[in-house]
């Protein structure tokens, strides 16, 4: 048997086994096509082992001569031998088995970072910083686990200690500043400063002791942990602008105004912008309310349902309980729950005006029967559980509608049918008048908030930014630029691609370049990127020259 090189149409150069039958050439095998002095290589090594099985001989190389694309004949051009003069050929040199030494999702790594440079992050200047960022988000870990995170990248990593030291760098160096002039220049390009979205949530500490920063407070999950409060501005697309964090103990009150001020004052925004900052019930507070609007902003947050009864007399004197799906009713709250803005006697309701009624903001409601349904739904398995605590069939637990009078529990019927009344409603406050903004744009900008809690699930689980183990206030801050800058590439590549961060990780990881030696020489071999993924690459703007 013996080994041919033909020329193909298409200049490749095709690789075939051959066999001498009755005096013709018979295809053994057709082992490839090489487009590069390297492929050729392997396609030959491989050549030279089916013939050697062919041929049943002891175990030991088959001598292959060594060819360049250059020196197989191009028909093409009309040349039928070699173009290169024939010389007297030195001893054949032997072509080892192809091996790969190595395999990694290069083409994810440098998909990602190049979302990162595209947003500007590269003027931080640290590309140890820059490749903490894209492991993150690839597989969030612990730092020293970067290291072999990176490594399947193939990225040449730095050493531990490297890592530490670089990140004591990132308050020092104002990399959080960097990283937030650049997403307010990404929110600004895209027109999404009109609308501000803002939340809190906690990160707790696998930390048995309190300190300064990391304290205990209240856990919606109920955790005892030390933890602390982080609040998140986002734009209407979820793309984050300022992320700050408060110690444990923090009411969450408390923390919109400073998060607010600092974004103002960071990205020189003054009251003209007519920014308006959206946010839930949580932050309803009077002070919060009244600082907003001294510093010129325009505020939506949602109400509470206990000022219901009170915003709605007027509907309920004239209509009773009665509600159209989709009705909104457009009235006014009190600052004060002393004050009294809202006169029965009128059939019509007020409409909202600063200069007219300065103890009241303006209240939006709307009725949804969809709603209504959730809400009876929940409120007949709240009232299942009342009577079961009631009765002893369920443990005594903080229980809505039940009452303690001694040790005799009631169901308190009074409470219950208030709640019934006002099932299917939704209440929303703000400082815009209704001449400046209808009461149905209210209720659309605030439902860009679950933007933002879509950002903070990203960020608690795709990019698992906790539980947290550092201990000092630099490491955590670190820590949360670190997970800022992560959720911005993310949340650009999701908008971008209008796909689900894992699901793009999950198209592309697999696409795995393979590092190949061949008779001493390392070739990198990248992977044949299919039309789905390539949709994907191009969705963000991004060339891929093979």
């Amino acid at each position: 048997m013996f080994v041919r090189k033909t020329r193909s149409s298409s200049g490749a150069v095709t690789v075939q086994v051959m066999r001498k039958v009755d005096g013709r050439d018979v295809v053994v095998a057709h082992v490839g096509s090489a487009h590069t002095d390297a492929d050729l290589g392997i396609l030959l090594a491989r050549a030279g082992e089916i013939a050697a099985d062919g041929q049943q001989v002891l175990d030991f190389e088959v001598p292959v001569p060594v060819a360049r694309m250059a020196d197989v004949a191009d028909w093409r051009a009309g040349e039928l031998v070699s173009p290169v003069p024939v010389a007297v050929p030195a001893p054949a040199a032997v072509v080892g088995a192809a091996r790969t030494v190595a395999a990694s999702s290069r083409l994810l790594y440098e998909v990602i970072g190049a979302v990162y440079d595209a947003l500007g992050f590269d003027v931080v200047g640290d590309a140890v910083f820059r490749d903490l960022v894209i492991a993150r988000i690839i597989e969030p870990t612990s730092k020293a686990d970067s290291i072999r995170v990176l490594a399947e990248l193939g990225v040449h990593t730095v050493s531990y200690r490297t890592i530490q030291r670089r990140l004591a760098r990132v308050g020092p160096e104002g990399y959080r500043d960097l990283i937030a002039a650049k997403c307010f220049e990404q929110a600004r390009d895209t027109g999404g400063l009109s609308l501000v979205l803002y939340d809190v949530t906690t990160l707790y500490f696998e930390a048995e002791k309190e300190d300064d920063l990391r304290k205990v407070g209240y856990s919606k999950e109920r955790r005892v942990d030390p933890q602390i409060v982080v609040g998140l501005l986002v734009d209407r697309l979820g793309f984050p602008l300022e992320i700050s964090c408060f110690d444990g103990a923090t009411a969450e009150t408390k923390t919109i105004v400073p998060v607010i001020e600092r974004f103002c004052t960071r990205h020189d925004i003054t009251k003209d912008s007519k920014l308006v900052v959206a946010a839930d019930a949580g932050m309803l507070s009077r002070d919060n309310l009244k600082a907003l609007d001294a510093a010129g902003f325009s505020f939506i947050v949602g109400s509470r349902m206990a000022k219901a009864p009170n915003d709605l007399e007027s509907h309920f004197h004239w209509y009773g309980e009665c509600f159209t799906d989709g009705q909104i009713i457009d009235t006014v709250t009190p600052r004060h729950a002393r004050s009294k803005v809202n006169n029965v006697k009128l059939r019509a309701e007020p409409i909202w005006d600063p200069e007219k009624h300065p103890e009241a903001w303006r209240a939006v409601w709307q009725y949804s029967a969809g709603r209504a349904r959730r809400d009876m739904r929940t409120l007949d398995a709240q009232q299942a559980r009342a009577e079961a605590v009631i009765d002893g069939t369920k443990p005594a637990k903080s229980t809505r509608f039940v009452t303690l009078t001694g040790d005799e529990r009631i169901l308190d019927e009074a409470s219950l049918q208030r709640a019934r009344r006002l099932v299917g409603l939704k209440g929303y406050v703000t400082n815009v008048a209704a001449t400046v903004m209808p009461a149905h744009e209210v209720i659309a900008k605030y439902h860009d908030l679950w933007q933002v809690e879509r950002s903070f699930r990203m960020s608690k689980h795709d990019l698992a930014t906790r539980p947290i183990y550092h201990r000092t206030r630099d490491a955590i801050d670190a820590h949360l630029t670190i997970a800022f800058a992560a959720l911005a590439v993310a949340r650009r590549i999701q908008n971008q691609t209008d796909l689900a961060i894992g699901n793009v990780l999950k198209q592309l990881r697999p696409l795995r370049t393979s590092t190949v030696a061949v008779n001493g020489t390392i070739t990198d071999i990248p992977p044949d990127i299919p039309a789905a993924q390539r949709a994907i690459i191009a969705s963000l703007g991004i060339t891929i020259a093979y």
